[in-house]
């Protein structure tokens, strides 16, 4: 992987074939009956939810190479499941660029975020990520504006199919004041967020308006640890987003991100915030 793989001038969301996704799951199926193993079954002995399993096997969802791997042994499907998923393209969505990224997230033991544009997709409700894909310019058709969602969602169920991956969010105060959508949209962001910090292997803190300076001014940035422990970053512009695996550069990145740990609100005063935006429940 090169230390900054940038896809420039791609706006991300060509169409591309659902049938693969189907055809697969249709494959993972047939093996898993052949072995008559149920779902609940199933799930357990490759590392997956039920609920993932599931949404592979209806082609909602887009396998990991782990799950690949392990149904395949688990099945032992002669290599059929190997051979179909080197067949598969992506849904619609996702935009092209992040795509990498979004592979190293299925599979990631610890991921930290800091954004100050717009609240973390992984955080994002459904309303409020409709929001944004409904003022998007150029103007996305009702089609575009479906698939972008249905990905978004998809991805956002991370935070509840890998509790064990450790999540840090810091997100500067205004973007949680800005009223996306109107104010019972973000009513309604803020106490998805609230719900979120419940968690025991989620943390979010907010960088407040009254720190002057900081070390994300920068711009947003992701970090992300795999379970082989390697660290890769991932910084997002406009119309392209860069993935990086320099060592040195990483290390830079991280370094940043601890001192924006120790500038930005602790996690209970940035709860504490959070009801005060919200309001009476």
């Amino acid at each position: 992987m090169t230390d900054a793989v940038p896809d420039e001038g791609q706006s991300g969301s060509e169409p591309e074939a659902t049938d693969s996704l189907k055809a697969f799951g249709e494959v993972v199926k047939a093996f898993r009956k052949r072995a008559r193993l149920t779902q609940e079954t199933f799930a357990p002995r490759v590392g997956y939810s039920v609920p993932t399993v599931a949404s592979i096997e209806q082609g909602r969802r887009f396998p990991s190479d782990d799950f690949v791997e392990q149904a395949e042994v688990v099945l032992d499907a002669f290599g059929v499941i190997q051979a179909t998923a080197k067949h598969l393209t992506r849904k619609p969505g996702l935009a092209k660029w992040f795509r990498q990224w979004a592979k190293l997230e299925l599979k990631a033991a610890t991921l930290y975020t800091y954004e100050n544009r717009l609240v973390p997709g992984l955080l994002q409700t459904p309303t409020y990520a409709k929001t944004l894909f409904e003022k998007q310019i150029p103007a996305l058709g009702d089609d575009e504006i479906e698939s972008k969602l249905v990905a978004r969602v998809e991805r956002m169920k991370l935070l509840t199919d890998r509790p064990h991956t450790i999540y840090s969010f810091i997100v500067e105060e205004h973007v949680l004041r800005r009223q996306t959508g109107g104010s019972e949209v973000m009513r309604e962001q803020i106490e998805h967020i609230l719900d979120i910090c419940a968690r025991r292997n989620i943390d979010f803190q907010i960088m407040p308006q009254s720190r002057g300076h900081h070390s994300g001014l920068d711009g947003p940035l992701q970090l992300l640890e795999t379970p082989e422990n390697k660290w890769y970053a991932y910084c997002e512009g406009q119309e392209n987003g860069f993935l990086m695996s320099d060592a040195k550069v990483v290390s830079i990145l991280q370094k940043r991100y601890a001192r924006m740990r120790a500038q930005a609100l602790s996690a209970e005063d940035s709860v504490s915030l959070l009801q005060e935006m919200r309001g009476a429940p």
